[in-house]
């Protein structure tokens, strides 16, 4: 069995002794193709083109990697007050990076398309990204807005975001557990949510409404001005038909095909409540309550320590293909899984891939529950598909958000497969299933009316 690290390292991403030198380096690249600019006339050169490209991948690369170690570091601790001040600093820089290399891309959507297919039709793996700025040609605005949009954006909408991270992973919770009372974080709460005892999962959401509650006019201005600024950015100056109108074109993904996708999810909701009644039933409930959806159905669920969780994600990964396994004991062997709970630490579990090659980063919070062992596979799930990317450029190394998700979920139904052929016992069978359910509900509906919500929120 794999012994594993709780928390992870960033040293193969940056450390302080080299960052002044990852800053110049990227420096020296924005210069090198700001050189380059009175070469950018229809008539370049196939040769240059490829050349300019070159530069245009150096300084992604280079600003890629300064802006993970700002964003990892921080989601160690979202009240490191260095942490803060790095981000602020990388912040500022890449929005003047970006803004010094927007002409660049303004000249690109602007080509004539008969120029533009001449440079596309020599541009070997950048093709698509080529392809998806010219689609976002009729959205953009000259360069002087652009780049106050930019300057903006870093001190505006990113500004509230990392506010209100900083506000939410600072909460404490209060809950009284076989009379004693215990003072959690958010994932060590909500473990007590999916607790067999239902009158310890009802405390558990009411103590989460109630500090969420007690800063409901804070956090609600926060969500107010963000959804202001996407909508007088994204439809009042750039012209997108609809909020959501803007986040399909990046994911390549026409408007009629999310909208067909969400009125199925609404109009196949019955699925999940009829599951729903069966799982009260088997709960011996007549009907469940909010607090119950994701009751466990076993008074003495399975629990797993990490490294029992890591081997048996493992393993359910090499069953498919050893390929996948070796690539993901690269997160563990390589300390790029921070699992353990902690106060200030950012909530929920997210997959960090960086550039072409480089192992990527996992977040969680383990508490040791069956759903933690799946999101761990999820996780390293995403961290499979970006390494089996690593022969990509910087540019086309990162995949829309609907195809990164299959690769995660992919790894989430290897694991279920792997547990249903281990286990014969059929009330641990049942138990894992239903867990599986509930996720599925999670991810399909529960997202989808999520979304159905931002669609009204941001109309109103």
């Amino acid at each position: 069995m794999i012994s594993v690290q709780g928390r992870w390292s960033l040293d193969d991403l940056a450390s302080p002794e080299r960052l002044d030198e990852d800053i110049d380096e990227l420096n020296t690249a924005v210069v090198a193709l700001e050189k380059k600019r009175s070469a950018l006339t229809p008539e370049i050169g196939v040769d240059e083109f490829r050349e300019i490209i070159g530069l245009v991948e150096q300084i992604t690369a280079g600003a890629r990697r300064l802006r993970a170690y700002a964003d990892l570091w921080f989601a160690e601790d979202t009240g490191n007050q260095s942490a803060l001040a790095f981000q602020g600093r990388i912040e500022k820089l890449l929005t003047g990076v970006r803004n010094r290399t927007l002409f660049f891309e303004l000249w690109w959507k602007g080509l004539p398309d008969e120029t533009a297919d001449r440079l596309l039709a020599a541009s070997g793996d950048v093709h698509y990204y080529l392809e998806t700025l010219r689609r976002f040609t009729p959205y953009t605005l000259s360069e002087v807005e652009e780049r106050v949009i930019n300057v903006k954006d870093a001190t505006g909408a990113s500004a509230l975001v990392t506010l209100y991270d900083m506000i939410t992973n600072s909460f404490s919770f209060t809950l009284e557990v076989d009379g004693v009372k215990k003072t959690l974080t958010r994932s060590q709460l909500m473990t007590y949510a999916h607790d067999p005892n239902p009158d310890l999962r009802a405390a558990a959401y009411q103590e989460l409404y109630r500090v969420y509650g007690a800063h409901g006019t804070l956090l609600g201005q926060i969500y107010q001005y963000v959804v202001r600024n996407w909508n007088d950015e994204e439809i009042g100056l750039r012209g997108f038909s609809s909020p959501i109108a803007p986040r399909n074109l990046r994911n390549d993904i026409p408007d009629a095909v999310v909208d067909t996708l969400l009125a199925v999810c609404r109009d196949n909701a019955s699925v999940f409540q009829d599951y729903f009644r069966l799982k009260a039933k088997w709960l011996g409930m007549e009907r469940l309550r909010r607090y119950d959806l994701y009751a466990p159905l076993r008074a003495s669920p399975t629990s797993y320590t990490l490294d029992e969780a890591v081997s048996l994600v493992l393993e359910s990964l090499a069953r498919f293909s050893p390929e996948l396994i070796g690539h993901a004991r690269r997160v563990i062997e390589e300390g790029h899984l921070d699992a353990e709970v902690r106060p200030g630490k950012e909530g929920g579990a997210f997959c960090y891939g960086v550039l072409p090659g480089l192992t990527p980063w996992v977040l969680l919070n383990y508490n040791g529950r069956y759903d933690d062992v799946s999101t761990l596979a999820h996780e390293l799930g995403h961290a499979v598909h970006a390494l089996m990317a690593a022969d990509h450029s910087p540019l086309t190394f990162h995949s829309a958000l609907p195809l990164a998700e299959t690769a995660s979920v992919f790894s989430e139904i290897l694991l279920l497969e792997n547990v249903l052929e281990k286990e014969t016992d059929p009330r641990i069978r049942r138990e894992v299933l239903a867990r599986f359910v509930d996720g599925a509900y999670a991810t399909v509906t529960r997202q989808a009316y999520f979304v159905l919500f931002e669609r009204k929120a941001r109309r109103s």
